[in-house]
């Protein structure tokens, strides 16, 4: 539990808040490590609220771990602030960070309230749902854009990336939790071998793909609905990736199934404003080979999703997740269905998967 005391101290210390009516509240987590708190405080007669992100365990940034040059990073740099340092240069609504303590392992962080889009969009109509989504593209279209360009060699996501060998370790982690540990049932090595080779096939094409800023976790626990804005949580893992990997996992969300028809629309309204934003005369996306391209990554990223609920549950022992891994599955049976050259990988995943036949 989180130490009431060395709050206080370091609201006092450090930040020169002299904080009354102080209560901490501890804020339900998903599947991250970390523990997350809500501050309540009153400061010169005024209340006020802040989050606190307590680690679990030191994630200073080390240097011999990533392959950047960045004399200016410093060993207990964290790759959340490094990477919220460069989203908010390129006006991303993140949360500001008031004050990182690397003794106590806590962050102080602006408070976003508690409406994520997920609860936003229970029980709303069709325009609001467009509404809200149009703005969580515009986000992700400055993080695919300005920050993308300003390639700050000191931020750690650059020196990361998408390529054959991540792709191929979540189909593989799928293999490993989304079939054997959820059935148990050991895939055939004949199957194996088929099922892997078409993978490799689809992860090719995916790496081969141009490279921009991805935050790797695009969805609707992480975007939160706060003063009529997207804002973006949970960023510190971003990387370079193709640009159909945050928006699939956006608009293929586990956790929010969209009608297909405003997927469409939703896809068609990013590739506009896409090519709106490309300025410096690159040619401009071939929609159907984009629709292809974000289809076999929705189909990477629903798969890894699927095996990442099963391990959760597995081996951290948190079982929340395992009511989304139908739906999940739902959008790879339909990809699979969707091209003829999958058929193959489909009909090789039939008998382990019941959710594809």
């Amino acid at each position: 539990m989180l130490n009431r005391e060395t709050v206080l101290t370091l609201l006092k210390t450090k930040m020169g808040i002299a904080a009354t009516n102080v209560a901490i509240f501890a804020l339900k987590g998903d599947a991250s490590n970390r523990s997350y708190y809500r501050l309540h405080y009153t400061n010169e007669n005024r209340p006020a609220t802040m989050i606190i992100m307590e680690l679990a365990e030191p994630e200073a940034f080390k240097k011999s771990e990533e392959a950047v040059s960045a004399a200016s990073i410093t060993v207990n740099e964290l790759p959340y602030i490094n990477i919220r340092n460069h989203l908010a240069k390129s006006d991303v609504a993140v949360p500001k960070l008031y004050l990182y303590d690397p003794a106590a392992g806590l962050l102080f962080l602006e408070d976003m309230g508690d409406r994520t889009l997920e609860i936003e969009l229970k029980d709303c109509d069709e325009a609001v749902l467009r509404r809200y989504y149009r703005l969580a593209l515009d986000e992700l279209l400055k993080i695919q854009g300005p920050a993308t360009r300003d390639r700050n060699r000191n931020c750690i996501s650059f020196g990361r990336v998408f390529d054959l060998p991540l792709l191929m370790w979540e189909f593989d982690h799928f293999l490993e939790y989304g079939i054997e540990a959820r059935t148990g049932v050991a895939i055939k090595p004949g199957d194996r071998k088929t099922i892997r080779g078409e993978f490799l096939k689809i992860s090719e094409t995916l790496a081969a793909e141009p490279k921009v800023f991805t935050h790797r976790d695009y969805h609707s626990r992480n975007l939160m609905v706060h003063r009529n804005r997207i804002w973006i949580l949970d960023f510190q893992d971003a990387l370079m990736g193709p640009h159909a990997y945050d928006l699939a996992s956006l608009l293929r969300d586990s956790y929010v199934v969209l009608p297909e028809t405003v997927a469409d629309e939703l896809i068609e309204y990013y590739l506009e404003r896409r090519a709106a934003m490309m300025d410096d005369g690159a040619k401009k996306p071939d929609r159907a080979a984009f629709r292809k391209v974000f289809d076999l990554m929705s189909l990477q990223r629903n798969l890894k999703a699927a095996g990442r609920f099963v391990y959760i549950h597995a081996v951290k022992k948190k079982d929340h997740l395992v009511p989304y891994i139908p739906q999940t599955l739902g959008y790879v049976r339909r990809n699979l269905d969707r091209y003829d050259e999958l058929k193959k990988l489909r009909d090789a995943l039939n008998p382990y998967v019941e959710e594809l036949r």
